[in-house]
């Protein structure tokens, strides 16, 4: 599982753990994991969680990740891409072509390591089940969002290339698409105002997500229930996809002017 300190990956490792599952989680911060794996520990004592500091940008860390998950049995059941951002808040006239290429490299490349060499074990193993986390910022603009919506319509398009390759060898591959979901990273927003008030008008279910909303999905695509399920994007937002995504105006006119949110950029 990558991306399993802290949001939604931590949600779904505590949630896989809680069902009886022993779970790698990978991330950047070792003491980060250490305190997830320990928090996890805590409340779920039915499984076992492990730690295994990863940058899933970097081929050699993915391997080792690997192959420290499958240390833990002797096999691989289950692969989680769940690490994932953006460095790219801004006018489209205005994107920092080195942070687009870092957020790129982090949701497209970092996922298609994490499939690529977690598929092989798999393989191995004799089948299984793989888990991409998305965004509904692949499915509806998000304006001024950059290379985040972007890249994770790759991670879509990733998911459903690997879903029609690995099916001949027994492996399902599906991706779940958040809308907004209460994590520490989406507080400023969640905690309230303009922006809030935008996402629950388009949000027919007029609430926002939890991570367990979204971990609940991802255990059923890891289970027994779905074996034959494969090849799916499944948005998890209160229907915010029947809508539009949300309006970041407040929160960006003051940094760019109402004339660069529309592409003008000063000579």
């Amino acid at each position: 599982m990558t991306g399993g300190g802290s949001g939604i990956g931590l949600g779904i490792a505590r949630s896989l753990v809680a069902s009886g599952a022993h779970v790698t989680i990978c991330g950047r911060n070792k003491e980060k994991l250490e305190a997830a794996a320990e928090s996890i520990r805590q409340s779920s004592p039915e499984g076992s969680v492990s730690v295994s500091p990863t940058d899933v940008t970097i081929e050699a860390d993915v391997v080792a990740a690997v192959a420290a998950a499958v240390s833990v049995t002797g096999k691989l059941d289950g692969v989680v891409a769940c690490a994932g951002g953006n460095e790219t808040i801004a006018p489209v006239t205005q994107l920092d072509v080195d942070a687009w290429r870092r957020t790129v490299d982090l949701n497209v490349t970092g996922t298609m390591l994490t499939i690529k060499h977690g598929a092989r074990a798999l393989v191995a193993g004799g089948g299984g089940s793989i888990v991409a986390i998305s965004s509904i910022a692949s499915s509806n603009t998000h304006r001024w969002f950059g290379a985040y919506g972007v890249s994770k319509s790759g991670v879509d398009h990733l998911v459903q290339l690997a879903a029609d390759e690995l099916g001949a060898s027994n492996i399902r591959v599906n991706a779940i698409r958040p809308g907004l979901t209460r994590t520490d990273l989406v507080a400023l927003i969640t905690d309230g105002g303009p922006i809030l008030d935008d996402y629950l008008a388009n949000t027919p279910l007029e609430r926002v997500g939890e991570v367990e909303d979204v971990a609940g999905l991802a255990s059923f695509l890891l289970g027994p229930q779905s074996t034959w399920i494969t090849g799916q994007i499944i948005n998890v937002d209160g229907g915010q996809m029947l809508r539009r995504g949300p309006d970041f105006r407040s929160m960006l006119e003051p940094v760019y002017g109402s004339d660069g949110l529309r592409g003008v950029v000063a000579p």
